[in-house]
């Protein structure tokens, strides 16, 4: 693939309803939207940063540099056989993994388009549908949250998670066991706590959780392994996993029994295909997290978490969970089994609706091979 123009349009989309974690409370979400060109086709990929540094350090503000100054360069004057090449295309650029992200995703998209197959056998998943939850955000008091996972269940969302913080967790969570005992239910910290602190969160054992997601700090493997001996239910490690290296430190230190995947976080598909790898050959459960994603991003998503070492629900909605209008033509519904159907058209399998996205774009850059390389 020679690609000879690219466009960055960042996006600022409503959400349908406030998100709250234990880093900030979003009404709206900002991502950057890449198009990359050849031949006459056109794939789409999504960048996952947000605005503000509170998940990770990129913002869609580093990520647009990234993208203009580095990355589309190397793009552009490299001759890219498979978007496998994409990792070591970037490796000269230090950290910024979303950036990368998005554009190794356009060209996945691209290459699927161009071959005429879609992500999903690309990939090497297997199911039609993937198992999927929802991610519930802090609410005002432990009774309002009942009734949100209430109206969730009611949608037919068979697994929740709970977003927690320090002074808004066991009370919480032990709120929502008791009103649903059944529930396939996990708590998510985002990197909340301290390793003293996290030993408040030991009566959570008692409430019969799939997992405790990233409680400690971003950086921290192996007070992770500390607080994982404290615990009978699983650890899952999200902030912590960027690489397939950490994933590795973290499964030989027994840090974490359950690693969350991102494709964003890890630098991309290729990247995530081979934690995978890695945890599926050592027995470890892997399961696809969601960064409030458009149509481009869950249809990713979707495909990554139909190959088979994805064996817990993904944290990857209905498109009516977060947005009322979103880019793609396509939208996701939930499948009566709480599970929803991975796209089998080339590509992503998705189309962008032109209209949504230019309503929703803040700025936007059309960068071409001449612009660089005269």
């Amino acid at each position: 693939m020679k690609i000879n123009r690219l466009a960055i349009h960042h996006l600022s989309m409503p959400l349908v309803s406030p998100f709250e974690t234990s880093f900030g409370r979003a009404e709206e979400r900002e991502s950057l939207l890449i198009e990359v060109f050849s031949e006459g086709m056109t794939g789409f990929g999504e960048c996952v940063a947000d605005r503000d540094p509170g998940y990770a350090y990129e913002t869609t503000g580093t990520a647009w540099h990234i993208l203009h100054e580095f990355i589309a360069p190397l793009v552009f004057e490299s001759d890219i056989s498979s978007p496998q090449d994409l990792p070591d295309l970037v490796s000269p650029i230090r950290g910024h993994p979303m950036a990368k992200a998005g554009i190794e995703m356009a060209l996945w998209d691209l290459a699927g388009k161009m071959e005429g197959v879609s992500l999903q056998t690309m990939l090497g998943g297997t199911r039609k549908t993937v198992p999927v939850g929802v991610s519930v955000g802090l609410q005002s008091c432990p009774e309002e949250l009942v009734e949100v996972v209430r109206s969730y269940l009611a949608d037919g969302y068979q697994r929740i998670k709970l977003k927690i913080k320090p002074g808004r967790d066991v009370g919480d969570t032990r709120a929502v066991r008791i009103a649903f005992p059944d529930t396939l239910l996990q708590v998510d910290a985002n990197s909340a706590y301290t390793l003293d602190a996290a030993q408040s969160l030991l009566p959570l054992d008692d409430l019969d959780l799939l997992l405790i997601e990233q409680p400690l700090a971003e950086d921290d493997l192996w007070d992770h392994r500390t607080l994982q001996s404290s615990f009978k239910t699983p650890i899952c490690l999200d902030e912590s996993i960027v690489s397939l290296r950490h994933a590795r430190q973290a499964l030989e230190m027994n840090a974490c029994r359950i690693i969350n995947i991102k494709a964003g976080r890890v630098g991309g598909l290729t990247n995530a295909v081979m934690i995978h790898d890695l945890c599926r050959s050592k027995g470890i459960p892997v399961w696809c997290g969601g960064m409030l994603e458009t149509g481009v991003g869950r249809a990713v998503n979707l495909a990554l978490a139909s190959l088979p070492g994805f064996t817990l629900p993904g944290d990857i909605s209905a498109s009516n969970r977060y947005y009322q209008q979103d880019i793609t033509n396509e939208l996701f519904t939930l499948n009566p089994d709480s599970s929803i159907t991975v796209p089998q058209d080339p590509g992503l399998g998705v189309t962008i609706d032109r209209r949504t996205l230019n309503q929703y774009t803040i700025t936007e850059v059309a960068l071409t091979d001449e612009d660089y390389l005269s």
